[in-house]
């Protein structure tokens, strides 16, 4: 869990066969809220606190949790915790708590 007043943010544009139906699992399940809306594309804002609870959420809203079961990983920084989920639509989600290093990615 973050020590930050707010969570990270993810923004993610994901092309699905139904939007419409995407948009709607990805906010009950994940607690995203749609940005963007196309006809085959979705974007969603998902805030992440909690890498383990996030992934159980999914599992519990039908995604598949046996892919990458979390636990965690020696990173150049120390230990990583990750895991990931396949949504119903098939994507595959890697999930993680937020590295130390920062706006290395920028």
């Amino acid at each position: 869990m973050t020590t930050e007043a707010h969570p990270p943010v993810i923004s993610v544009m994901l092309a699905v066969p139904d939007a419409t139906a995407a948009a709607r699992w990805y906010g009950e399940a994940l607690g995203a809220t749609p940005a963007a809306l196309g006809s085959r594309t979705v974007r969603v804002e998902v805030f992440v606190d909690d890498p383990d609870g996030f992934i159980d959420r999914a599992v519990a809203a039908g995604a598949d949790g046996s892919v990458d079961k979390i636990r965690d990983h020696q990173a150049p920084w120390g230990i990583h915790r990750q895991g990931g989920f396949i949504d119903p639509f098939g994507h595959l989600w890697l999930v993680g708590d937020r590295s130390p290093l920062g706006t290395y990615l920028r």
